[in-house]
């Protein structure tokens, strides 16, 4: 691969991959607005953030199959259209359960599009790079919080709620005309597929898999814990801890700038030892969780940098991880892309809303989320670690 081709492929890689990210971030400040305008309680607006993530999760178990039969660039682009049909219909629903559907629409594309990244990834980079190119486009996503929100709350102020779906529709648009003119499908010849699209039975490897088992649950761990904090964050620090909204936005920020930095120092680590580099990320995880349990949530900085450490360990957990999953299935990479995807959306988001019925203070709720990692940490230290992540 020529230093152009792989630039154009990294462009490629991170514009699928923002799709999902960007479907949630660019719209929240545009909730009150839409609530007055369909007349309904903030709970159904909140709703369909949890649709949009039910959709993008469970869509994968097709999608996946789906680009390991019919190629990437194909799935891509179906993503991308079905993505721009739910942002159209979004930007001109008068109804909430219209835009329920919408939102549906625009998950199953993004769904599309996140698979068809990792699929990719694998396609290009094997396993020896996948780890380190996962942690950068993670790196990428995490520029979505930092600036989305600043982008919806100008469009919702000078052009009214309906623009920020305007805006994600062009996005898509403008996504699907660069597919089209720079991606050349990467899907291997020999890519496996046997079977009924919705036979669950192909999923059957990946499960048996202690390798990829062990590596896929701390991906969802890991999007459980952030999960947390971004739904948590807000209450705590301006309701419970009388903070104000630029106050939020200040540390909200932060977090995405240390997220950002990790992710893309992580990757030297990751190719260096695998396996070291998802101890660390493990280890600094489990103390940001004791340091939540032992410091008294009297200041806001009690909260959010436990935090910021945590964003560290997961920079270095999720490329480690993410990659190492993959790497027993080179011939099935978007099968098995599409079950971490599963796992890390779906599984991530229910174990968050699991927690919920608990009513532990915020502090306390995240801490208990990152420790859940603790066992698996144990695990890298027995005989059976080379097992379920080895060094290479």
């Amino acid at each position: 691969m020529t230093a152009t081709n792989s630039k154009a492929l990294i462009f490629i890689l991170a514009l699928l991959v923002i799709f999902c990210p960007l479907g949630i971030d660019l719209y929240l400040p545009a909730f009150v607005d839409m609530q007055a305008s369909l007349e309904v309680s903030e709970n159904k607006i909140q709703q369909t953030v949890s649709i949009y993530m039910l959709a993008v999760g469970l869509g994968q178990l097709i999608a996946g199959p789906l680009a390991d039969k019919y190629g990437r660039k194909p799935i891509s682009l179906i993503g991308i259209s079905l993505f721009a049909i739910g942002a159209v219909m979004a930007s001109s629903v008068s109804t909430w359960s219209l835009m329920m559907v919408a939102r549906v629409l625009q998950g199953l594309g993004a769904c599309a599009t996140f698979v068809s990244a990792f699929a990719i990834v694998r396609d290009s980079f094997g396993h020896k790079g996948s780890g380190q190119m996962i942690t950068y486009l993670n790196g990428i996503v995490c520029f979505i919080p930092a600036l989305a929100p600043i982008l919806g709350a100008w469009l919702t102020v000078e052009f009214g709620w309906q623009s920020n779906f305007s805006f994600l529709a062009g996005f898509a648009l403008v996504g699907l005309l660069l597919i089209i003119l720079l991606y050349k499908e990467t899907r291997p010849e020999d890519t496996h597929y046997s079977g009924h699209i919705l036979d669950l039975r192909r999923f059957t490897p990946m499960l048996n898999s202690s390798t990829f088992v062990y590596n896929a649950m701390l991906t969802m761990l890991g999007m459980a814990a952030m999960l947390v904090f971004v739904i948590s964050a807000p209450g705590w620090i301006m309701a419970k801890m009388g903070g104000s909204v630029s106050d939020f936005t200040f540390w909200f920020t932060g977090n995405a700038i240390f997220s950002i930095a990790a992710s893309f120092i992580a990757p030297h680590f990751i190719k260096r030892n695998s396996q070291k580099s998802l101890t660390f990320g493990l280890s600094i995880s489990c103390t940001s969780g004791v340091i939540l349990l032992l410091l008294p949530q009297t200041d806001i900085m009690h909260f959010v940098l436990p935090m910021y450490l945590a964003s560290i360990g997961f920079a270095f957990t999720i490329g480690a991880a993410a990659g190492k999953a993959l790497s027993g299935f080179a011939k099935q990479a978007g099968t098995a892309s599409a079950l971490i995807g599963v796992l890390q959306m779906s599984g991530g988001g229910l174990l968050a809303t699991m927690s919920q019925p608990l009513a532990l203070k915020a502090p306390t709720q995240l801490a208990m989320h990152l420790l859940l990692a603790l066992p698996f940490l144990a695990l890298l230290v027995t005989k059976h670690r080379h097992q379920l992540h080895s060094a290479t």
